[in-house]
């Protein structure tokens, strides 16, 4: 097993505080934009979402086209075509984000966005072309900016927000949240449950309860 030599720090994921935060600051936007025939609150509100759904990397986000999200009644995902490594993988998703991609869709559709097989999934107002990795990159920090986040955050810590709550939700299972990220190696995922780590949490707990009854006895 290859095990990465990478540290994962507390300043590049978000608490769950801070997800909520974001996701209801982006939302609120997008409200407001929709009212007023304002696009870029609502693409950006949808951006923010799909990462935190999805833990596309940002160069993946960019790529996406309208044909590479899969509905199905008990099968929605969304294929990444060109992945690190050129790789192509399926990340699953769930109904949430599901209702939220059909909203997406039917409102491209209503402020005239084509929405054919080929066409961007989010399309740059310039160039009428794929956003670039830095246009979604300023998406975010719009968001993160009015949602009174730490400016050093990055739209790649949504990926590692992502990484860290999938694998407590998935009972801990390193593999899957493998296979949802498209890393190559275990090890390079094994990041996430280093600073996930629900036996290491219960250990501390209690060495402080056995610390505190010791001196009580004192």
């Amino acid at each position: 097993m290859i095990r990465s030599n990478w540290v994962l720090d507390p300043g590049k994921f978000l608490s769950r505080e801070e997800v909520n935060r974001l996701l209801e600051t982006a939302r609120k936007r997008a409200e407001v934009a929709l009212a007023r025939g304002n696009k870029v609150a609502v693409r950006d509100y949808f951006i923010v979402d799909l990462a935190l759904s999805t833990g596309l990397r940002v160069g993946e986000i960019a790529d996406l086209k309208c044909k590479d999200i899969f509905l199905r009644e008990r099968f929605c995902a969304l294929l990444v075509r060109n992945g690190k490594g050129g790789k192509k993988r399926l990340v699953r998703f769930n109904g949430s984000f599901k209702r939220h991609y059909e909203e997406y869709l039917l409102w491209k559709q209503s402020v005239g966005e084509p929405t054919g097989s080929g066409d961007p999934l989010f399309l740059s107002s310039n160039t009428k072309d794929h956003m670039t990795t830095r246009a979604i990159e300023k998406a975010f920090k719009r968001s993160a900016a009015r949602a009174d986040l730490p400016f050093h955050y990055s739209i790649h810590c949504l990926r590692h927000t992502y990484a860290c709550e999938l694998y407590r939700a998935s009972g801990y299972n390193l593999r899957l949240v493998q296979k949802q990220l498209g890393h190559s190696h275990i090890g390079t995922t094994q990041v996430y449950a280093d600073v996930v780590e629900p036996d290491m949490q219960r250990a501390l707990e209690r060495l402080y309860n056995q610390a505190v009854r010791q001196v009580r006895s004192i």
